[in-house]
């Protein structure tokens, strides 16, 4: 790391952040009886002096702690009362992490598609500001209304709108932006969102609004990036996501499906923030074709040095899940567990990209499926967490409609993979453990490679004292504590390397438990809870 350039970078970290928050909220706009608003939720920030201007920065570990990834101190297991707090019914769908610089205390917001958001103080326990539909919680209704396709718009959309034209189709007509990030510059909030024609359409633009209030009103509309109108291959212009590099650049992924996921540099200070340095699609990262990608996220770890580059493959209602891939440059190439370069890879197959996470089921609960469109956050305790949305199996096959907001933490495993503990986070600490404390009976469940609706059930595994792993009489493998965290589980001659991860059962809802959380050398996962 150059030292030298982030002396001023430092101060312009002072007024810019590209981290989850939710912030204030006095959202200067109008709330209805069906904003899902009840202002009950705990502030544990009460009280407490605004650190955000003065260690916000170190703390949060953005780019320039390097907080150790192995724990020092003895694992302590969540109880029922640490669960009591999660909420369950908060719903955004493709949720994008925001932390409020500006805040007293932390203040995280979850931004999503169709105008939704929720809100925290500590990632546990949620508000919902906003429900599906009802973006009059964040642009002012006294500005007045567009009407596109029958849909009513709020005005301050309106130059986006008369470039895109969505058009009428039933039910399906657009009528909400779509995976919104929201960014703080300057006492400014600017919030990124995309429109597109309709379902299915690469014609589409990404846009900025800003306002002075993390829930608006938004105004000052500008266009971004159209894909609108556009001949050849090219990049569909949704789902952007800004972030900052090590050396204090400016980044934006965005794209989906048609030509893939793509990156452009942004003007990082001045009147020009935020806004492309350059004319052009920029560079290609993760490329399109038979299987959808969508959904693209960067993040870095200062620890191990990677910029970390999550997508969601298929299907939003049914086979979505999610993936990742790791670069030691912003802008790329990155690769998978097998060294496949995203960018120059088919995704006709189904194994490029680490699987996270895919449609799975313990026993002891229904089926989860449909997990994706996340974003990844740093506390300033330096832990990692995955926010994401999911659904739930219906039937042998089927998937719920609605969706809930799941936070989940995330570790990375002895190769620096990034792997996710298999419960939602209800304040848990990862700690050291013993062999004795492991060995024993777990459900694992093997997530599937494909894009597919079928839900992987989970299968009992014995983890033996000497080392072995049994299923049922047969001898199928070995295991191996290592540093009192990490894991490496051999399982039919696939060696799954992970760590050990501490979390309330939420699929037996009974208990407190060490969780395993693995991935292999061919970049598929592998989840383990106690057998209860």
């Amino acid at each position: 790391m150059k030292t030298k350039k982030w002396l001023p970078l430092l101060l312009a970290g002072l007024m810019t952040v590209s981290v989850f928050g939710f912030a204030a909220c006095d959202n200067g706009g109008n709330k209805d009886d069906n904003s899902g608003t009840n202002n009950e939720q705990k502030d544990p920030n009460k009280d407490k002096t605004d650190q955000s201007t003065t260690d916000k920065w170190n703390n949060e570990g953005i780019w320039l702690s390097k907080d150790p990834l192995v724990p020092t101190d003895p694992v302590s297991l969540p109880t029922e009362k640490d669960n009591e707090d999660r909420t369950t019914d908060v719903s955004v769908h493709d949720p994008s992490i925001f932390r409020d610089p500006a805040a007293k205390g932390t203040q995280y917001y979850a931004f999503g598609t169709h105008f939704a958001v929720a809100m925290s103080y500590d990632l546990i326990e949620w508000e919902q500001l906003s429900t599906d539909n009802h973006w009059e919680n964040l642009y002012d209704v006294n500005e007045g209304t567009v009407t596109y396709a029958g849909k009513q718009w709020p005005k301050a959309l309106d130059e986006t709108l008369k470039i895109v034209q969505p058009t009428s189709n039933g039910n399906d007509t657009i009528s909400t932006t779509w995976a919104p990030d929201v960014e703080y510059y300057n006492g400014t909030y600017y919030m990124y969102y995309s429109i597109t024609k309709a379902f299915g359409s690469n014609e589409s633009a990404i846009g900025r609004v800003e306002a002075k209030s993390p829930m608006g009103p938004y105004s000052n509309n500008q266009v971004i990036l159209s894909s609108v109108g556009v001949s050849g291959d090219h990049p569909n212009c949704i789902d952007s996501e800004l972030f900052y590099d090590k050396e204090g650049k400016l980044w934006m992924v965005y794209g989906s499906h048609f030509a893939g996921v793509y990156i452009k540099e942004l003007y990082n200070e001045g009147e020009n923030w935020g806004l492309p340095k350059e004319e052009g699609w920029g560079k290609l990262l993760w490329k399109g074709g038979g299987q959808v990608v969508e959904g693209p996220y960067v993040f870095y770890n200062a620890t191990n040095d990677y910029y970390y580059l999550m997508t969601t493959y298929g299907a939003l209602m049914t086979t979505y899940n999610m993936r990742v891939a790791r670069s030691k440059d912003p802008d790329g190439p990155y690769v998978d567990a097998e060294g496949t370069d995203l960018a120059t890879s088919s995704n006709n197959g189904s194994v490029h990209g680490n699987v996270v996470a895919g449609n799975f089921k313990f026993s002891a609960a229904n089926g989860y499926a449909a997990m994706g469109h996340n974003s990844v956050i740093k506390d300033k305790n330096g832990r990692y967490f995955v926010i994401y949305h999911v659904r739930r199996q219906s039937g042998q096959t089927g998937v719920t409609s609605p969706h809930n907001l799941y936070v989940s933490q995330l570790y990375f495993n002895e190769d620096g993979w990034p792997v996710m503990s298999p419960n939602a986070y209800v304040g848990e600490k990862a700690g050291t453990v013993e062999t004795s404390d492991v060995a024993g009976d777990y459900e694992i469940v093997l997530h599937s490679t494909a894009t597919t609706q079928t839900f992987v059930n989970s299968e009992v595994y014995t983890l033996k004292d000497d080392g072995t792993v049994t299923k049922g009489t047969a001898n199928v493998g070995t295991w191996e504590l290592k540093q009192n965290f990490y894991i490496d589980i051999t399982i039919d001659s696939t060696t799954y390397k992970g760590v050990v991860a501490p979390g309330w059962d939420m699929y037996s809802n009974m208990d407190g438990v060490l969780g395993l959380t693995a991935i292999s050398d061919k970049g598929y996962s592998l989840w383990g809870l106690p057998k209860q």
